[in-house]
């Protein structure tokens, strides 16, 4: 272990990236992958004095720090100005050292962006810890009560051991007491259990509140607890109001199973919507891996014999069943100041959310523990994510991937490679699974043109300049494949090449002289067995990697923000309006070209299941088309739409080719879930052995 002391000084010569000819620029140093160190800001200038200092642990020497310089914009995505790397291993241990480094953008390497200047000192930390302990001392008398109060805490919390955590969704609420003048309130959530407590963000002027918010609580009790829920009224200037009050006894909820629960008020009026889960115990063994239902032969002839074809008509939304086993995970990124991480699995498939327990001090975690998932649409794709657990802090994010159910290969242990938040690129660490999934085609067909299940939990839109390019331009690509077969047709008049006109002349001749509408699907049916024909002969024209760069260019970038001084609330009130215009048109590009892109990907078998079942529904529909007259389709179709309203009043309105579509991966999604390849390094049969710290 080394400790590397960075005293940053000054910039030289930066680049202007505002319009005035100036920057306000800040520096990042990052380490692995991420960030340990960011400067303030210095406004208006482009030889910024800073004479910051950090001291920054080091495990490995042989890692470059990587060191970002950015142009501050309050309300929009910072500019990059650039970028250098320092290489730890030529410093000279114990001499202080002063280096300057050249600032480059590997989008435009000749530019001269400027310099920065640094002054560092590398050491073994164990000629550092006298030192760390004075400032450690100085830093802890002048914080003494805060201090004491976080060390009985922390004393009390591992005098404990956690038998389980509460997972808990806050939807929204409905129907709320209004506690303002003008009919409204301004409401927000406190959740406790126990000594744990959660505070939910506050909603301004509304009744009908949507937090869409999810946190964690330890459960140290075995036979469960209360969960006590106040809803209040925020009142600036004054104490805030009391709206109403409710209590979710954990006792009353089976473990490993989503509930979704609908809360009255009490003392107030309206409800509180959540989700709530109770994974099980947290002292979790080896011997879990024993209880595995489809190794039992009799479990698993029961499992096929309920998703057989023979019942394909019983209990329709109950598409198939998931397990899934998270055996470890090998060579983790060190989150801890101590090189170390203390790791833990959440597994989530649509709205439900299992967890597994932590292992403490351990980059190559073992956790053995086994999931069960009740598939109620077999294109939700399966999400496993590691965090490493702070106490004091949320979790910090160390990789995650995304595996759609239909890609799965049934008990077969795989090592998947660690993706970034944005599932566009590699981060450290694999993690090895083992899933098992058993369903029925029928009625994942059916359930294929029904609305899909919404998730409660998304992220929040932001504006982003990349992103909106990047939409743009996949909108722009599939404008362009219906303009060039415009021009193509256009041509075939034109006479530019005889030959091509003349067969386009004879085709024309031929079609509208036998043209019966069956013959729409079936020149459907047609490409799609042409394209099946180019994929089986080695031809594959499919084109998904299009986006990739795009996206990993976005992605440095676009992984960190600035945060949004209180002070300057009034000036983003007014850029509000414009960010929100701006999302909105960022969503309608991406929908577009989100459209667009799951047409093609459905006729290119990019999920075979999908390109199978519109073979047969094209089937279905020329067959149709060609016995039974327009009209009387027509008739049908006309009064079922009329009369679907007064045969059923509550019935939710669809469209099953939308609905079709929507199971269709645009090329972004086939991009997120595409398996990276595994790193020799880490092969089951050169696997490490477990270092646990």
């Amino acid at each position: 272990m080394y400790q590397l002391d960075i005293t940053l000084r000054r910039g030289q010569n930066l680049a202007a990236r505002d319009r005035g000819g100036t920057s306000d620029p800040y520096v990042k140093f990052k380490l692995g992958g991420k960030e340990v160190f960011r400067s303030k800001t210095i406004h208006k200038n482009l030889n910024p004095v800073w004479e910051e200092k950090t001291c920054i642990l080091i495990d490995n020497p042989r890692e470059p720090l990587y060191i970002k310089v950015f142009d501050y914009d309050f309300g929009l995505q910072d500019d990059f100005i650039g970028s250098a790397f320092l290489n730890l291993a030529s410093l000279e241990l114990n001499r202080q050292t002063d280096v300057t480094l050249s600032l480059k953008d590997p989008h435009y390497p000749d530019h001269d962006l400027g310099n920065i200047l640094l002054s560092v000192l590398l050491a073994p930390r164990e000629e550092q810890r006298e030192a760390t302990m004075l400032m450690r001392k100085s830093w802890k008398r002048s914080s003494k009560f805060q201090t004491q109060s976080l060390r009985l805490s922390d004393l009390h919390r591992k005098s404990q051991l956690w038998r389980g955590i509460v997972s808990i969704t806050l939807i929204e609420g409905r129907e709320l007491k209004a506690m303002d003048a003008n009919g409204l309130s301004d409401p927000y959530v406190k959740f406790r259990l126990g000594h744990q407590k959660y505070k939910s963000k506050i909603m301004p002027k509304t009744l009908n509140p949507q937090w869409r918010e999810q946190f964690d609580f330890h459960l140290y009790e075995e036979r469960g607890g209360i969960i006590d829920i106040t809803v209040w009224d925020k009142d600036a200037g004054k104490k805030d109001d009391f709206i109403g009050r409710c209590q979710v006894d954990l006792s009353t909820l089976s473990k490993e199973q989503t509930h979704k629960l609908e809360m009255p008020l009490e003392e107030g009026e309206g409800c509180l919507v959540l989700l709530v889960t109770l994974t099980a115990s947290a002292a979790v063994t080896i011997s879990d891996l024993s209880v595995n239902s489809l190794e039992d032969p009799k479990e698993r002839e029961e499992i096929l014999k309920r998703y057989s074809p023979m019942r394909m008509f019983q209990n329709m939304k109950d598409v198939g069943f998931l397990q899934v086993k998270v055996i470890r995970a090998e060579a983790l990124m060190a989150a801890d100041v101590t090189g170390k991480s203390d790791p833990f699995c959440v597994v989530e498939l649509n709205n439900d959310r299992l967890l597994t327990h932590t292992v403490y001090k351990n980059l190559n975690p073992e956790w053995n523990k086994i999931f069960t998932f009740n598939v109620k649409d077999i294109h939700s794709v399966l999400e496993v994510t590691v965090y490493d657990e702070d106490r004091d802090r949320s979790a910090d994010f160390l990789g995650k991937v995304a595996i759609p159910l239909l890609s799965i290969q049934n008990g077969e242990q795989k090592a998947y490679v660690l993706k970034n938040k944005q599932l566009t690129g590699p981060t450290k660490g694999v993690i090895y699974l083992e899933i098992d999934v058993i369903f029925n085609a029928v009625k994942a067909s059916v359930r294929t043109l029904m609305p899909k299940e919404q998730k409660y939990i998304e992220e929040e839109n932001r504006l982003s300049k990349q992103l909106l390019l990047r939409n743009f331009i996949r909108m722009k690509r599939c404008v362009m494949v219906l303009i060039n077969a415009a021009y193509y047709i256009n041509s075939c008049f034109d006479w530019d090449s005889p030959p091509r006109s003349l067969a386009a002349f004879l085709l024309f001749l031929f079609v509208v002289w036998n043209f019966e509408l069956y013959m729409i699907p079936l020149a459907l049916l047609l490409l799609l067995a042409w394209n099946y024909f180019l994929i089986i002969s080695g031809k594959d024209n499919r084109q998904h990697d299009t986006v990739v760069e795009d996206m990993l260019e976005d992605e440095e970038e676009e992984d960190d923000r600035d945060d949004k001084d209180s002070e300057k609330k009034g000036f983003m009130d007014k850029l509000y309006a414009i960010q929100e215009v701006c999302v909105s048109v960022q969503n309608i590009l991406d929908e577009v070209a989100s459209f667009g892109e799951r047409i093609k990907n459905t006729f290119n078998w990019t999920v075979p299941f999908l390109s199978w079942l519109a073979i047969v529904a094209l089937c279905v529909f020329t067959v149709i088309l060609y016995f039974i007259p327009l009209r009387y389709i027509v008739l049908v179709w006309g009064i079922n739409k009329f009369t679907k309203k007064l045969r059923s009043p509550y019935a939710i309105d669809n469209n099953e080719l939308l609905d079709f579509l929507s199971r269709v991966p645009s090329d972004v999604q086939v991009v997120q879930y595409h398996e990276l390849k595994q790193d020799p390094s880490h092969s089951p049969s050169k696997r490490k052995k477990n270092n646990p710290g």
